[in-house]
C-alpha cells in the first residue's frame, strides 16, 4: 500500500532513499494519515521467528481436531516449515512459485526484505534452500515478483536505484549447494516499485507504485526476458497498488480478445485497455461506499466476477471482520459491487488469488484463508479451509501471512509469513471438506415500509441438536434503492440480536445482496430465527427478496 511509503521514514527500510512522490495518487502519502498508518505498520512488526525448521516427516503433519502441530487448521495439512533464518534472513514479503517444464520441480521464489530466496520444494515435506538473490542497493520491507518464460522479475519499493532484477530460474537446476547468485541483468527505467504483475500470455510486466507514470503501471516488454524494453505508461488514474492484466474473454463482448488491466487504485476498482501501450484508454473508475484502502484483487476465471480486499476496512471500521468486495463486471463500462463477504475471521486481508473455484486469501494474522467462489454469482461465498500461521490470534494488525501461490500441479500451496518464514501446506478441499450443514430458506417477499418501523422475516428451524455454529452463515437478499438506508440484524430465537448492516447516508448503491458470517454458538439451534429490517431514512423503498441460514 503505497500509504506506508513515505518520506523522513527511513527506518522502514536499511539503505533506503526518500522518493519526491507524484501528487497524482488518490492519497497522498506524505499526510498525517499516510504517516499514521506507517507508524501503525511498524509499532504491529515483530522479530522473524528463530525455532527450528519443520522438515523430514514423510507425510507432513496432519490437519487433526483443528490442529497441525501448534497451528490452528481446518482441511489444510502442513508439510513443512523453513524460518527466514534458514532462507537467508530477514523478514518475509510477497511470494510466488515456478515449475520447471524441463523436470517438473517446483520451486517457491520467496521474498525478504534483505533478498529473494530459492527453494526447492519438489518433495514438499522437505524443502531445499538453494541460495539468494541479494537486494539490489538496500533492504525493503516490499518486495514483489512474478514469472515469465523461466525467468523472475523482481522489484522492490524504498529503494531509488533496485529496478527490475532478472533472474534466470534455469540456473536453479545445477544448484547443489546454498549460493549467492547474481541477476542476469537488471531494468532501470525504474528506481523502486511496489508491485509487479505480468501477462504472461501476452509477455509484458507492470511495474506499479514506482517513481515514474505517477504511480500507475510502467510497462516493460519482457518477451525477450534478458533484454526488457520501455513500452509505455497508464497514468491517467494516478497510483495503482496492485492490478491483474489479461486478455479479456469474458461477457462483455466490447471488449473481447482486447489486453486489460483491473488495477486496485487505492479508493477505486479501474479497468484500463492497455492493447495500445502508447495509448492505454481508462474504461471505468469505480468507487465504493466502505473504501479505505482498495488494495488487490483478481478475476473470477470466466473473467465475470473480480474479488477486491480492502487493507484498511477492519482496522478503521467498526466491524472487524475480514471482507471480500464481490464486483460484477458484465458490462466493464459499470461494474457493480454486487455484495460483501464477511470471514467469521477477524483480520487484515492483503492478497488473494483465485484457482478453479477457490480463493485462496492471505490474510495476515488469520493466515491463508479458502474460500468456494462457486455462488459468487449470489454474491456468496463460503470459506471451506484455512491454516493460521500467526497461532497466538487473529486481530486487525500487519502480522504473520503476507502472500500465497496456490498455482502448483501437485496442490500444495505456499505461504510466506512476515515471521515465520516459507510454510507449506496441502488443502483437502475434495472430498477433505466437511459437508455443509442444514440449510433453511424464506423466499416470501417482505416489503419494508419508508422510514417506518422494522419489520420481520421469519425461518423455523427444526431437526438440529445442540447449538449454532460459531460461523453461521446468513445469506441476505434485499432489493433496495437506496441500501445506506437500512438496518438489517439477525434475531436468535431467545432473541439476542446480531448486526449484520449498520445504515449509511453515504451509501447510495442498489440493493443488498451479501453473506454474513455470525457467531452463533451460544445459541439454540432448534426455533425461529428471524431477519429484522429497518428502513431509517425516507424516499426510498424496497423488500426482502429472500434469505436463508446454512448450520
Amino acid at each position: 500500500m503505497r500509504i506506508l511509503r513515505t518520506a523522513g521514514l527511513a527506518v522502514l527500510a536499511v539503505g533506503a532513499v526518500t522518493l519526491s512522490l507524484t501528487p497524482a495518487s488518490a492519497h497522498d502519502p506524505n499526510t498525517p494519515e499516510g504517516i499514521a498508518a506507517v507508524q501503525a505498520f511498524m509499532a504491529d512488526h515483530e522479530p522473524a521467528d528463530r525455532r527450528a525448521p519443520l522438515v523430514g516427516t514423510a507425510d507432513g503433519v496432519p490437519c487433526v481436531n483443528g490442529r497441525a502441530d501448534k497451528y490452528p487448521c481446518k482441511n489444510v495439512d502442513l508439510l513443512s516449515v523453513l524460518p527466514l533464518s534458514s532462507i537467508g534472513g530477514g523478514n518475509g514479503n510477497d511470494i510466488w512459485g515456478w515449475t520447471d517444464p524441463q523436470s517438473g520441480k517446483e520451486y517457491a521464489i520467496v521474498g525478504r526484505t534483505n533478498g529473494t530466496a530459492f527453494v526447492d520444494i519438489s518433495t514438499p515435506t522437505s524443502p531445499r534452500y538453494l541460495g539468494n538473490l541479494p537486494s539490489n542497493g538496500g533492504s525493503s520491507t516490499w518486495r514483489d515478483m512474478k514469472v515469465y518464460k523461466d525467468h523472475a522479475f523482481i522489484v522492490a519499493d524504498m529503494i531509488s536505484g533496485h529496478g527490475m532484477q532478472v533472474f534466470d530460474l534455469t540456473r536453479l537446476r545445477s544448484v547443489t549447494s546454498p549460493q549467492t547468485f547474481r541477476a542476469d541483468t537488471t531494468y532501470t527505467r525504474f528506481g523502486p516499485a511496489h508491485n509487479i504483475a505480468i501477462n504472461e500470455e501476452t509477455g509484458y510486466a507492470y511495474a506499479i507504485g514506482s517513481n515514474t507514470c505517477s504511480g500507475g503501471p510502467h510497462m516493460v516488454d519482457i518477451r525477450t526476458p534478458k533484454s526488457p524494453v520501455y513500452a509505455g505508461c497508464v497514468s491517467q488514474d494516478g497510483y495503482t497498488h496492485d492490478n491483474q492484466c489479461v486478455i479479456y474473454r469474458g461477457p462483455d463482448a466490447d471488449y473481447r480478445g482486447r489486453e486489460l488491466c483491473f488495477n486496485s487504485n487505492e479508493d477505486t476498482l479501474t479497468i484500463v485497455d492497455v492493447t495500445n501501450k502508447s495509448n492505454p484508454v481508462q474504461i471505468a473508475r469505480k468507487g465504493y461506499s466502505a473504501a479505505q484502502y482498495s488494495h488487490q484483487g483478481w478475476l473470477t476465471e470466466d473473467q465475470r466476477y473480480f474479488l477486491l480486499d480492502d487493507e484498511l476496512d477492519e482496522q478503521n471500521g467498526s466491524d472487524k471482520r475480514t471482507k471480500t468486495y464481490i464486483w460484477d463486471l458484465a458490462d466493464l463500462d459499470n461494474p457493480v459491487h454486487t455484495g460483501t463477504y464477511n470471514s467469521p475471521a477477524q483480520a487484515i486481508d492483503h492478497n488473494l488469488y483465485i484457482k478453479g473455484k477457490y480463493a485462496y486469501q492471505a490474510n495476515y494474522r488469520a493466515g491463508l484463508r479458502i474460500l468456494d467462489v462457486s455462488n459468487v454469482a449470489s454474491a456468496q461465498l463460503t470459506e471451506v479451509g484455512y491454516f493460521d500461521i500467526y497461532e497466538s490470534g487473529d486481530g486487525a494488525a500487519f502480522n504473520g501471512a503476507w502472500s500465497n501461490y496456490p498455482y502448483f500441479a501437485s496442490g500444495v500451496v505456499i505461504v510466506n509469513g512476515i515471521e515465520q518464514g516459507l510454510v507449506v501446506v496441502r488443502p483437502n478441499l475434495d472430498g477433505g471438506t466437511e459437508p455443509p450443514g442444514d440449510k433453511f430458506e424464506n423466499t416470501t417477499d417482505v416489503t419494508i415500509p419508508d422510514g417506518g418501523s422494522a419489520i420481520t422475516s421469519d425461518i423455523a428451524v427444526s431437526g438440529l441438536s445442540g447449538n449454532a455454529p460459531s460461523d453461521l452463515q446468513v445469506s441476505v437478499d434485499i432489493r433496495h434503492t437506496y441500501r445506506g438506508d437500512l438496518v438489517i440484524d439477525l434475531v436468535a430465537p431467545d432473541g439476542t440480536a446480531y448486526r449484520l448492516k449498520n445504515s449509511s447516508s453515504s451509501d447510495s448503491a442498489d440493493n443488498v445482496i451479501a453473506t454474513y458470517s455470525v457467531n452463533a454458538s451460544s445459541e439454540t439451534a432448534n426455533g425461529t430465527w428471524q431477519l429484522r429490517v429497518r428502513d431509517v431514512y425516507r424516499a426510498d423503498t424496497g423488500y426482502i427478496n429472500a434469505w436463508s441460514l446454512q448450520f
